[in-house]
């Protein structure tokens, strides 16, 4: 029995040099790596499209709850909603706070009111400034043969009521943010915010002026081509929210808008251009990301704008 007891120990031993010896070893080894990259994969996937929506108490009043897994599958491309599609155009730089929020908001708003769209944030990133209304250009010529009409939209405006329209505008241009309405913006040809017009229409427009570099008066200049083009302007009724029609979630104390007007740019920007706009509009797409932001899904199109500063020097500030 002694010599039986002083045996165990040695077996035991013999045993585990066994496990962690010759080839076994390098196969386990080999494994272990496996594992631990697959870990890493499935730890990578889940960062970059798992579930981006911010807490409840960050979400603006009135806002519906974030698209869930089960509304991923596109039931906004349903053929029963209707014939027609909105491409639902965003211009965008370095907003990705407001981004977070805007895109499950508006997705889950859209399918609520069984729209058809797909989401463009067209994402200014060259190193000129700010040029909403080529981005819009860009956004138009980007949109694809499925669509059929655009909203050109803010990222900082949140519609609240579910009586607002978003569909097709055959018509003409239908202008969902509307003075009486806009928290802000109150004059009566403004024509920002949030605005809805066929295809057609936005090409008998020329689309948008591309002089307007920095914050501000690319708007103005579009209300003009409206009126130029023969095209009836139409605005919400029977709305009874007033200025609680929209949630406007942009700081501006803490995220300043480049307003700032050099000398040639205060004497051209009250001007009409009578030739610019989608005919005379020079970028280039760097690249497309498809994301899902909260089981929303949304297309980003890494765009580079082109300036002739002989044209519009004031798109760089020196």
């Amino acid at each position: 029995m002694m010599y039986s007891s002083r045996r165990k120990p040695v077996l035991y031993f013999k045993e585990e040099r066994r496990f962690l010896s010759g080839n076994c070893t390098i196969y386990k080894l080999f494994g272990l790596c496996m594992v631990l990259v697959l870990v890493s994969l499935l730890w990578l996937q889940l960062s970059c499209s798992g579930d981006m929506s911010l807490p409840a108490d960050r979400h603006p009043a009135g806002q519906q709850p974030p698209c869930t897994a089960d509304c991923q599958v596109s039931a906004a491309d349903d053929a029963s909603w209707g014939p027609h599609k909105l491409a639902l155009v965003v211009p965008f730089r370095e907003r990705f706070e407001e981004l977070l929020v805007f895109v499950p908001f508006m997705h889950t708003f859209l399918r609520k009111k069984k729209i058809r769209h797909k989401i463009l944030i067209v994402n200014q990133v060259d190193h000129y400034r700010f040029n909403r209304a080529s981005l819009i250009n860009v956004g138009c010529l980007e949109s694809g043969n499925d669509t059929d009409y655009l909203a050109m939209h803010d990222v900082d405006l949140l519609p609240l009521n579910d009586a607002l329209d978003y569909g097709f505008p055959a018509d003409g241009p239908f202008h969902v943010a509307s003075p009486e309405l806009h928290p802000l913006y109150h004059y009566k040809t403004y024509v920002g915010g949030i605005l809805l017009l066929t295809k057609k229409h936005y090409y008998m427009c020329n689309g948008m002026s591309n002089r307007f570099w920095g914050w501000g008066r690319e708007d103005d200049e579009f209300y003009r081509r409206l009126r130029k083009a023969g095209l009836q302007l139409f605005r919400p009724s029977g709305i009874t929210t007033g200025y609680k029609t929209f949630h406007h979630i942009h700081d501006a104390a803490w995220r300043k808008r480049d307003q700032k007007r050099v000398a040639s740019q205060k004497q051209e920007q009250f001007k009409v251009d009578p030739e610019g706009g989608l005919t005379n509009l020079h970028y280039q797409v760097e690249s497309r990301q498809e994301l899902t932001i909260s089981g929303a899904p949304c297309t980003v199109i890494n765009t580079k704008l082109e300036c002739d500063q002989n044209q519009t020097p004031w798109c760089v500030l020196t």
